[in-house]
């Protein structure tokens, strides 16, 4: 099978996100977490874009032992010299040499006609030769560039001592098919073109650049260039673990790969995200949060009984432990059973499961996500076998800083329905009023404790009350997105034990006893 060589920018190329400043120890960081990935190649900076860069350079070209270290510079001797100066003590030194080819540069940018520009890129291709063997050569803008003129700078640039020829799609305008055509049209007509290697450079200003990438492999391309994330310039390069995972995936199709420890993709990932402070957005491919996540009743069901049904890449390839089976609004009964089992509930009835159920979905339309915390604290909270003498029904609260507060409460009993709008020092103890007032029990509040049971702003909330009626006491636990509705239901809770423990010896009940 094929080699395809991973050339690495996220140095120089990631480095030019708007916003990212990466110091000379970020990238001595991240360039060994690119060498055990197993990158080909490493560019490091642009050694004559100040003295910093060319330090960072010098740093990671002393550090890095396994893979080829790269310096960007233009056609010109002095940023050639620049790498030189960089390069010193690195295991294995590269240059990467550029010049505009395209109309609109060569009109706008260099104002240069075509023969100049092949001469100055030639001299400078040459000049580089007296000091590296490994020299790259990119005719900026090559996406726009008139094929046959790109013949021309491909010849030269092998003519000239150029080891790897790399064809960018500098403004990400190219079509898969558009760019293909081109390494199809370079190895057909360039004489000399299998002395060297073919590479890609793509942008993703239109989302194409791994299929453009992709598209170059297909047509014969030996080596690929892009970041990690695919950070970069505007909307960024070619995403390399994107390549990657495709090559790997779709090896029978391909017929190429790379010789990448895969595994290492989450973490290096992770680490480029860190680094940089560029976010990887939830949906991004292979390293999103989302990639190994399902949220459906219907994927959830799937990937339980056969998970090649929604993935056709296993989390353990890129380094990560297991797929998510987010439990949201939209996930089933199969997936909240399954959660329960991995939870240790393996024991509960199917009315109990049914019931934990009812409440999960009541939370779950309240919430992104529920957590495992939140699915243990909806079972603790309710599914104990103590009567149901009164139930919460509603819970209406008034609160202004410049008034009583009241709240006004409906309760199930017995008897049927009961409300009752009370006034309080404060909302809970306008709550408990009108409680007492509805059930006619007699109780002191001996404890009220909240506490957090998950993070965030829309955490989950848990009340502890314990009250008291004479020689009998009764704890009660309320959980909710809403910490009053929590306070209610605690007090609600503690009630019903209250008038349980009344009502004479356990009838074959577990009081104050959870499901754990």
């Amino acid at each position: 099978m094929r080699k395809i060589y991973i050339f690495d920018t996220t140095l120089r190329d990631g480095e030019q996100s708007p916003g990212v400043n990466l110091n000379t120890q970020e990238k001595v960081e991240i360039a060994l977490q690119l060498e055990k990935l197993g990158v080909d190649r490493i560019e490091a900076g642009f050694p004559a874009a100040s003295p910093g860069d060319l330090a960072a350079v010098n740093a990671v070209a002393r550090a890095v032992k396994n893979a080829t270290v790269i310096g960007l510079a233009r056609s010109r001797e002095p940023d050639i010299d620049a790498v030189r100066e960089a390069l010193k003590g690195a295991q294995d030194p590269g240059i990467h040499v550029f010049l505009a080819t395209s109309p609109i540069h060569r009109k706008h940018k260099l104002k240069m006609e075509k023969e100049q520009v092949l001469e100055a890129a030639e001299k400078a291709i040459r000049y580089a030769k007296q000091y590296f063997d490994k020299i790259e050569f990119s005719p900026e803008d090559a996406g726009r560039t008139e094929l046959d003129f790109l013949c021309q700078v491909t010849e030269m640039a092998i003519r000239a001592g150029a080891t790897v020829v790399n064809i960018p799609d500098t403004v990400g305008y190219m079509t898969p098919y558009e760019f293909g055509n081109i390494f199809k049209t370079l190895k057909e007509k360039v004489p000399g073109i299998e002395k060297i290697q073919l590479s890609a450079h793509c942008h993703d200003d239109l989302g194409l650049a791994t299929a453009n990438a992709l598209a170059a492999v297909q047509n014969g391309a030996d080596q690929i260039e892009g970041t990690i994330n695919g950070i970069g310039e505007r909307a960024g390069n070619t995403a390399l673990e994107e390549v990657a995972l495709a090559l790997e995936t779709r090896a029978a199709y391909f017929e190429a790969k790379t010789s990448l420890n895969l595994k290492e993709i989450a973490k290096t990932s992770r680490l480029v995200s860190k680094l940089t402070g560029m976010v990887v957005p939830g949906n991004k491919a292979i390293v999103g949060a989302n990639a190994f996540a399902h949220e459906s009743g219907i994927h959830q069901d799937g990937m339980l009984k056969e998970k090649t049904t929604y993935e056709i890449i296993s989390p353990e390839t890129i380094g990560l432990k297991d797929s998510k089976l987010v439990m949201g609004k939209h996930s089933g009964r199969h997936a909240f059973r399954e959660k329960l089992i991995d939870l240790g509930y393996e024991d509960l009835t199917e009315d109990q499961v049914n019931a934990a159920f009812g409440k999960f979905k009541d939370l779950a339309d309240r919430k992104k996500s529920v957590t495992d915390e939140d699915i243990r604290a909806l079972l603790e909270e309710k599914i104990v076998e103590t009567p149901e003498v009164f139930a919460l029904e509603r819970l209406v609260v008034s609160f202004d800083t410049h008034a009583v507060p009241s709240a006004k409460v409906r309760l199930k009993t017995t008897q049927g329905i009961v409300e009752r709008e009370c006034e309080g020092n404060g909302t809970v103890d306008a709550i408990y009023q009108a409680i007492d007032a509805l059930t006619g029990e007699a109780v002191e509040l001996d404890d009220y404790t909240i506490k957090s049971v998950t993070d965030g702003t829309d955490a989950l909330g848990e009340v502890h009350v314990l009250l008291k009626q004479g020689e009998i006491s009764a704890h009660g636990r309320g959980v909710s997105t809403d910490i009053l509705e929590a306070s209610a239901r605690a007090y609600v809770d503690a009630l019903n034990r209250l008038v349980d423990k009344r009502q004479g010896p356990a009838r074959g009940r577990r009081d104050n006893v959870t499901l754990i």
